[in-house]
């Protein structure tokens, strides 16, 4: 059974001329689902009952539920668990910044990257989630805050190019002008470094930010930490990376998430000038969120200030993250896995 919400509006038009309908009528369901953000069909009130049954009996239309919600008492930052149509979990993380709300969201349930800091990737990958599943993380958190949000990270459970054509079929609905209509410059994706789906997504005309998760300077220590060093090398990401910019004219993010005694030392900075010094990049310093089972601490303040002053005296631009959402289950995944599991 085909899902509504899954459909571009081309796509739709087509569905309904084939159910004998007026076309017409496409654009006010897409309406409905992207900018109303209606949760059934039955909402839909300048449709025909007639039409809204056939909707409802012929066409599955994803809705999530919001199974548990925590808000920062700190900065107001919200995460959210869902509920798929499945019975699977995947979380959300509301943001507020100056500039407007951000939404991060999941491209899977669970994940096979394996690295190390993660808890997301403690059980595997379950599956992947649709277009649909992406959009409506967005769309409950919308209707639960009254708001629209201003900008998308897909930087939750899951690597979004590992779910290569939904994460792109996501993008492209929701810069859709008729729909959310949100800029392409105004969502970033992650990704641990799959090359040639890097190399893939550069050739999409879609002006989003990549965000490389680089962590380690050497292929040697990345494979410690990071599994996908063992298939895609340094070199082969630099040069990803490389061609990305050359297609899209668009800065590449490197993210470091920094880890006490691994990945921190004066070495780490020297390998780190090295690679960002001759693009146009910018480097976002993580202190990673500790893992219980995975044993990885944060360097202290004063040791991520250090490391980020000697990245600029190199001439970087450098960041570091700021740490929303740190007395809730902050690090991505763990609310799924707590909720999962309540002994952890």
């Amino acid at each position: 059974m085909k899902d509504l919400k899954e459909l571009t509006l081309e796509e739709l038009k087509e569905e309904l001329i084939a159910m004998g309908e007026k076309p017409f009528r496409a654009a006010q369901i897409y309406s409905w689902m992207h900018e109303k953000l209606a949760t059934d069909p039955d909402e839909m009130t300048n449709l025909s009952v007639a039409l809204r049954e056939r909707l409802k009996t012929e066409y599955a239309y994803t809705v999530l539920k919001t199974a548990e919600v925590q808000t920062s008492r700190i900065d107001g930052t919200k995460k959210y668990l869902f509920e798929l149509p499945d019975g699977n979990y995947v979380e959300s993380v509301r943001m507020e910044y100056h500039h407007g709300t951000s939404v991060c969201v999941s491209s899977q349930v669970g994940c096979r990257m394996g690295c190390r800091f993660c808890a997301s990737t403690l059980g595997g990958l379950v599956r992947s989630l649709t277009a649909a599943e992406i959009l409506e993380q967005i769309y409950c958190i919308e209707r639960d805050n009254n708001e629209r949000i201003s900008s998308v990270v897909i930087m939750g459970i899951g690597e979004p190019m590992d779910n290569y054509d939904e994460v792109v079929r996501f993008v492209r609905m929701i810069t859709d002008e008729k729909g959310v209509n949100l800029s392409g410059r105004n969502i970033t994706i992650s990704s641990c470094g799959l090359a040639p789906m890097i190399k893939k997504l550069a050739e999409e005309g879609l002006k989003v930010t990549l965000a490389l998760s680089l962590h380690a300077v050497t292929d040697e220590k990345r494979k410690e930490i990071m599994p996908v060093a063992n298939k895609y090398s340094i070199a082969e990401l630099m040069d990803a990376v490389d061609y990305f910019f050359d297609k899209t004219g668009r800065r590449v993010t490197f993210e470091y998430a920094l880890i006490a005694g691994v990945n921190d030392t004066d070495r780490d900075v020297n390998g780190l000038a090295g690679l960002a010094g001759p693009r146009k990049c910018h480097v976002n310093l993580i202190p990673v969120n500790p893992v219980t089972e995975r044993g990885l601490k944060e360097p202290d303040r004063t040791s991520v200030l250090n490391f980020k002053n000697k990245l600029e005296k190199k001439g970087i631009n450098a960041t570091i993250r700021r740490e929303l959402g740190r007395d809730i289950d902050g690090a991505c995944g763990q609310l799924r896995r707590r909720h999962s599991d309540p002994a952890v």
